[in-house]
C-alpha cells in the first residue's frame, strides 16, 4: 500500500538536494568567471549510469555530471582533408625520369672532378648542398674535401695565403663534415677585411661566409663569437648598400643562419634563387628541379600512407578535443630526413608525432588529474588488461597507441633491424608520460617551478628523446649491443637538440599558452625566479639556444662512427625543424602560419626548364 507520509518526505528530500545542486552550480559559474584567464570550458553534463563521478538527483532520473574539463579551442585542420590527401598524385615517377636523372648525375660527377681551384670546388659543394642534391655525390664530395683539407687547412702554414672568403667557406664546410679546423684560422680576420673594398661583391661574400661559418662554433671560441658579432653588425647596417646579386642571401642569412635551416626547405628557396644567378649551371639546375619533383612524388605516397593510418585510428573524431595535425606531423618527419630511401622511417615518425600530439593534449587539456595518474601508471606497466580502469576516451587513446607501437616493433623485428626494440620504446614513452604528469600536477596545484626544474622536465616533455629513439632504434642496421652502446654515448646529443626544440617552442608559444592558463614556461619561470623583464628573459632564452647549438656542434665534430654521425644528423635536423615550425609563431598549433611552405614542400612541383 502506498505510504503518503513516506512519499512526502522523499519528495522534500529531492527538492532539498536539487537546491543544493543549484547552489553548487552557482558557485561553479562564479569560479569559472573568476578564473576566466584559464578559459575553462563548461560542457553540457554527460550522463552515464556507470560513471563514478558526482551524481545529481532529480524527480525524473539519476544523472552523472561529467568532470569539468579544459578546452583550448583548437581549430580543426580544414586545409588538407583525408579525401584531398588521398587524391594527390605526381607525374614524376617511372623509369623515364630515373634515366634523365641518372644522365644528369653522371654529368655532375665529372663536373666535381674537373672543377679547378679550392674556392671553385667549395662553392660547387655549397651549391650542391643548398640545392638538395649533394646526397647523390657523397663519395665525390668527401674526396674533394679531403684534398682541400690536406692542402690548405690541415696546418697553419697555408692560412696566410688564403683570402677571407676561401677561409670562411672552407671552415664551414669542413667543420660540417667533421674535419678539425681551429678558430685560430680567423685570428686576423679584421685586418683581412681592411684590404678589401667596402660593399664590393668580394667583401660582402667574405663577410657573409664568415657570418655563416661562426654558427659552427663550439663553446668558448671567443674569436668566432667576436666575428659573429662583427659580421652581424656589418650585414645589418649595410643591408641596403649590399650588391644586388647577393642581397637576398644576406637577408635570408640574417633571418636565420644556414646551419639552423631545414635542408629540404632550403632547397625549395635556393633553387628559385639559383635560377636567377648569372653564373647558374644549367645541368645543376635541371638535376635539382627534377630530383626535387621525384622526391616530392615519394613524399606524397608516404603522406597518403600515414594519412590512411591516421584516418583508421579515428582519433580525429573520437579524441575531438585534440589537434588533428597529420600533415604538419609529416612535415616534421621530412625535416628529420627527406631522403627518398627513408619512406618507412618517415611514415613511422609521422605516426609517432601524431600520437605525441594527441597524448600531449590528453594531459594538457582534457584529462582530470585522477585520470592522468591512472593513464600514466598503465603506460608505465604496459598493461592492456588494466584499461578497464580508464574512461572511454582514454581506452581509445591507449588501445590506438598500444597497437601502433606493437606494430612498429613487429615491423622492426621482421623487416628492418631484426631485434626487439619494445623494451627501449616502452621506457621512453613511460618517461615522456611521466613528465606530462609532472606538468599536470604543477597546473592543478598552481605551482610555478624553478627555472632549472622546468628545463629538466621540459627538455623531455618536448618529446625529443622519444622521437630520436624511434628514429634510430627502428631503422638502424646493426647489432643490439652496438646500437645501445652508441645510444648511451649520445645522451648529450639528445639533450641539446631537445633543449633547442623546447626553448624555440617556448619563445613563440608561451604568450598564447599563458593567456589560456597553461603552466608557466621557461620565460615565465625565469621572470618569476629572477625578477627580469620579459625582454631580458627572452634575450636569455636566445642565448641558451645559441649555447646549446655550440654544444651540439662539438658533439657533431666528435662523432666517431657511422651510426653516431647519422644519429647526430637526426638530432640536428630535429632542432632545425623546430626553428621552422616555431619560427614565426606556433606552426604546429596553427598550420595556416606555414601553409605556403607546406604547399611548396608537398603539393606544388617545381616547374622544370624544358
Amino acid at each position: 500500500m502506498h505510504d503518503k507520509n513516506k512519499s512526502n518526505k522523499t519528495y522534500s528530500g529531492l527538492i532539498e538536494m536539487a537546491s543544493i545542486c543549484s547552489f553548487s552550480c552557482s558557485i561553479l559559474r562564479y569560479k569559472t568567471q573568476r578564473d576566466g584567464c584559464r578559459q575553462v570550458n563548461i560542457r553540457k553534463p554527460i550522463y552515464s549510469s556507470q560513471s563514478t563521478s558526482k551524481t545529481v538527483v532529480t524527480q525524473k532520473a539519476v544523472k552523472t555530471v561529467e568532470p569539468l574539463r579544459r578546452s583550448t579551442n583548437f581549430k580543426p585542420t580544414l586545409l588538407w582533408s583525408f579525401e584531398h590527401i588521398q587524391s594527390l598524385s605526381s607525374e614524376y615517377t617511372g623509369e623515364d625520369y630515373k634515366a634523365q636523372a641518372n644522365t644528369l648525375k653522371d654529368a655532375v660527377k665529372i663536373m666535381i672532378l674537373e672543377v679547378g681551384g679550392p674556392l671553385s670546388t667549395l662553392e660547387l659543394v655549397d651549391d650542391l648542398q643548398r640545392l638538395g642534391i649533394s646526397y647523390h655525390f657523397e663519395a665525390e664530395i668527401r674526396s674533394s674535401l679531403e684534398v682541400i683539407y690536406d692542402s690548405y687547412f690541415k696546418t697553419h702554414d697555408k692560412w696566410s695565403t688564403m683570402d677571407l672568403n676561401l677561409k670562411s667557406l672552407g671552415f664551414r664546410l669542413l667543420r660540417q663534415h667533421g674535419y678539425h679546423v681551429p678558430q685560430e684560422i680567423f685570428q686576423n680576420y679584421k685586418n683581412e677585411t681592411q684590404t678589401l673594398k667596402p660593399h664590393s661583391l668580394e667583401y660582402t661574400m667574405g663577410m657573409l661566409n664568415l657570418y655563416e661559418a661562426c654558427y659552427h662554433s663550439f663553446e668558448e671560441e671567443s674569436v668566432l663569437d667576436d666575428a659573429r658579432d662583427f659580421t652581424t653588425k656589418y650585414l645589418k647596417e649595410n643591408e641596403e648598400k649590399i650588391d644586388a646579386r647577393v642581397s637576398s642571401l644576406v637577408s635570408h642569412a640574417l633571418e636565420l643562419p644556414l646551419h639552423w635551416r631545414v635542408p629540404r626547405l632550403e632547397a625549395v628557396w635556393f633553387i628559385q634563387l639559383y635560377e636567377k644567378r648569372n653564373d647558374m649551371n644549367l645541368t645543376l639546375l635541371e638535376l635539382a628541379k627534377l630530383d626535387f619533383d621525384m622526391v616530392q612524388a615519394i613524399h606524397i605516397e608516404d603522406l597518403k600512407h600515414a594519412s590512411r593510418w591516421w584516418n583508421n585510428t579515428r582519433w580525429d573524431k573520437k579524441l575531438s578535443f585534440s589537434r588533428d595535425r597529420v600533415v604538419v606531423n609529416f612535415v616534421w618527419a621530412i625535416g628529420y630526413n627527406y631522403l627518398p630511401q627513408y619512406s618507412l622511417e618517415r611514415t613511422t615518425l609521422t605516426k609517432v608525432n601524431c600520437m605525441i600530439t594527441s597524448i600531449d593534449d590528453v594531459y594538457d587539456v582534457y584529462g582530470t588529474l585522477d585520470e592522468l595518474e591512472k593513464f600514466t601508471n598503465i603506460i608505465d606497466r604496459w598493461d592492456i588488461n588494466a584499461i578497464e580502469e580508464l574512461p572511454d576516451y582514454m581506452k581509445i587513446c591507449f588501445l590506438g597507441f598500444y597497437n601502433t607501437i606493437n606494430e612498429i616493433v613487429y615491423d622492426t623485428l621482421t623487416d628492418v633491424t631484426g631485434f626487439l626494440v619494445l623494451p627501449y620504446l616502452k621506457k621512453q614513452w613511460a618517461g615522456l608520460c611521466k613528465t606530462y604528469l609532472v606538468e599536470a600536477r604543477w597546473y592543478h596545484n598552481g605551482y610555478t617551478p624553478t627555472f632549472q626544474e622546468y628545463l629538466d622536465n621540459a627538455s623531455i616533455s618536448i618529446s625529443g628523446p622519444v622521437i630520436l629513439t624511434h628514429a634510430k632504434l627502428c631503422t638502424s642496421i646493426g647489432s643490439t649491443r652496438e646500437v645501445m652502446q652508441c645510444m648511451a654515448s649520445l645522451e648529450n646529443v639528445i639533450h641539446y637538440s631537445s633543449l633547442i626544440l623546447r626553448l624555440g617552442d617556448d619563445l613563440e608559444t608561451s604568450t598564447e599558452e599563458k593567456e589560456r592558463g597553461d603552466i608557466s614556461k621557461s620565460i615565465e619561470c625565469y621572470i618569476h625566479e629572477t625578477g627580469a623583464t620579459e625582454e631580458e628573459a627572452r634575450r636569455y632564452i636566445k642565448e641558451l639556444i645559441e649555447d646549446a647549438w655550440k654544444k651540439l656542434n662539438k658533439e657533431r665534430a666528435h662523432a666517431n662512427s657511422q651510426f653516431s654521425r647519422e644519429f647526430i644528423e637526426y638530432a640536428t635536423n630535429m632542432a632545425r625543424a623546430g626553428h621552422f615550425i616555431y619560427g614565426k609563431g606556433d606552426g604546429h598549433g596553427h598550420p595556416d602560419i606555414i601553409e605556403s611552405h607546406i604547399s611548396s614542400l608537398l603539393f606544388n612541383p617545381i616547374q622544370r626548364t624544358k
